[in-house]
């Protein structure tokens, strides 16, 4: 048996300033909904150098020490889609949006008011808990269940 999968690599990251998050309202069909910007990380990048990349693309944003909070990753067609979720409280630079949707400020309390992606809640979770790491889909036939550790 091989160890060797085929594996999408990806980062999302919560940028917060104060009790402010930075959020992205997607556009695309494949997940609508408000939630944390990110993308790829590219053949042979750093994950941290991902992360910056991607935040600097998605949001104008020069986001500076992102930390690794978590990791979340589901099963895709011959292998698995991991996304490493990381944490930034310093960036410089004013939020600006680009195609994948609407950058918004959103106070932490006002996030029951937005229309969040549906596993934002628990993305949050894992991001937020310092005693968590993981969110992991589960699937068994047609049946998707969420493991959080």
């Amino acid at each position: 048996m091989s160890r060797t999968e085929n594996v999408e690599l990806t980062v999302l990251c919560l940028i917060t300033d104060g009790d402010r998050m930075l959020l992205q309202n997607r556009i695309k069909n494949d997940w609508q909904g408000y939630t944390l910007p990110g993308g790829h990380v590219e053949p042979g990048e750093s994950f941290v150098d991902a992360v910056i990349r991607e935040m600097k693309e998605e949001t104008g944003l020069d986001i500076k020490n992102p930390q690794l909070v978590g990791v979340k990753q589901f099963p895709i067609k011959d292998g698995r889609y991991v996304v490493l979720l990381f944490k930034a409280t310093e960036y410089s630079g004013t939020a600006v949006s680009f195609d994948e949707g609407q950058m918004e400020w959103v106070e932490s309390n006002r996030l029951s008011e937005i229309n969040t992606v549906d596993d934002f809640e628990d993305l949050m979770r894992v991001i937020n808990d310092p005693a968590l790491t993981e969110f992991q889909y589960l699937v068994d036939g047609d049946t998707w269940t969420v493991s959080i550790k």
